[in-house]
């Protein structure tokens, strides 16, 4: 079984495209293309499933289509619509540049301090300042500025905190 620490979200499945099972795949990150996988990971009704790919094409920088194994018909490939897609982190190396939706699942904890301030469950990436949703629903800025270290193998993302930020 697929554990939701051992993936992170890179996109949704979008409407059928024609009718042999094809798929159009609103991503955010391409790490599928740059990483030799062969499969995606969907969320199909709050089970993280791994779907195997015969073939993908882009249509535009944030969009593909994608045909997966055993998905042969237009109806078969409409009950995947509006899933949640994620890729698994075991697949992604050292070598591949992190993304901020591959933070997600991270801990946050304060550089000076070294508490932890809690765990990133979204990326709000809607306006000029990105940034992290916290489990509890705390925001804080995605900011390079504030990053003192990344700790991949541990999850635990170091920042330095603006002040007054723990104490809302």
């Amino acid at each position: 079984m697929i554990k939701e620490e051992e993936v992170y979200k890179i996109g949704r499945i979008g409407k059928a495209h024609g009718v042999k099972g094809e798929v159009s795949f609103q991503f955010d990150d391409d790490v599928f293309d740059r990483v030799d996988a062969d499969y995606l990971v969907l969320d199909v009704d709050g089970i993280l499933v791994p779907f195997f790919m015969e073939e993908y094409r882009f249509r535009s920088d944030s969009v593909a289509l994608v045909k997966f194994c055993d998905i042969d018909t237009q109806d078969r490939a409409r009950e995947l619509t509006n899933c949640d897609v994620y890729f698994p982190r075991k697949l992604t190396d050292e070598d591949v540049p992190l993304t901020l939706n591959s933070l997600v699942g991270f801990t946050i904890a304060d550089a000076a301090t070294g508490k932890e301030v809690g765990t990133i469950a979204a990326v709000d990436d809607s306006t000029a300042n990105v940034l992290f949703e916290l489990e509890d629903g705390m925001l804080v800025p995605a900011s390079n500025d504030l990053v003192t270290d990344i700790d991949t193998k541990k999850q635990i993302i170091k920042m330095t905190l603006p002040e007054g930020l723990l104490s809302l």
